[in-house]
């Protein structure tokens, strides 16, 4: 099991509108777990964000390193690394 750093909790917080209508958190707790529940996961550089999605399945093709920061699913955190959470 993952264990999400404050950095993670907070950005999910902040930004959960991003990826869903309504809130699936709204406290560190509740955030962690829900990112436990849907295995999130935390890469260093944008260049795994493109390797994860494709393992997934995603088709990212032709996207350019800002697009895929761009992607809903995937929250930049203020360190450099990035949050990969599968709605």
């Amino acid at each position: 099991m993952y264990e999400y750093d404050e950095e993670c909790l907070k950005t999910f917080l902040r930004d959960q509108g991003r990826l869903f209508d309504e809130p699936v958190a709204e406290t560190m707790e509740e955030a962690e777990a829900f990112l436990e529940d849907c295995m999130a996961v935390v890469v260093d550089h944008i260049s795994q964000v493109k390797e994860y999605l494709e393992e997934e399945g995603l088709d990212v093709e032709g996207m350019s390193m800002e697009e895929l920061e761009e992607a809903s699913e995937v929250f930049a955190l203020p360190g450099g690394r990035y949050l990969i959470v599968e709605g």
